[in-house]
């Protein structure tokens, strides 16, 4: 039955999402399609997947124990966070406290996600920055 929740409320996401999707205009044409196909794909695709979940035989579904819905619940306020200080603190300063959050939420030792933290935000940041020519905050904070 929680499948079917999930799936109902996907698919009414996915047509509230679509409708908003419909209705973006450009200014100017810098692509050959313009900017509104890319999510109405997406959107029409997870709309597809929704549709499927709700006609497809039912399973068996054990909820999880309170523990693990604890850090579920934890993880979405680490996300929040990580959205809400993105331009503040900067890409890397921003990812390298998400990544230490999750290390430590999942059993991590301290130093661990420390490194891992620093590690993947230092290396994201120049991948996406340097290699793919992305262009990432350095965070309003600090410049």
């Amino acid at each position: 039955m929680s499948d079917r929740i999930f799936a109902a409320t996907g698919l009414a996401l996915c047509v509230v999402g679509l409708i908003i999707a419909w209705q973006i205009q450009s200014e100017y044409s810098y692509e050959p399609v313009g900017p509104r196909p890319f999510p109405m794909l997406l959107l029409g695709l997870m709309a597809i997947c929704c549709v499927l979940m709700l006609l497809r035989k039912s399973d068996v579904v054990q909820w999880p124990v309170a523990a693990t819905l604890k850090k579920l619940l934890l993880l979405c306020a680490i996300l929040m966070v990580y959205g809400w200080l993105f331009e503040r603190l900067g890409f890397a300063l921003c990812t390298t406290l998400l990544a230490f959050g999750i290390g430590m939420l999942f059993g991590a030792r301290w130093w661990a996600a420390v490194i891992s933290g620093g590690v993947l935000g230092i290396v994201l940041f120049y991948a996406f920055d340097q290699l793919l020519d992305v262009t990432l905050p350095l965070g309003s904070w600090f410049s």
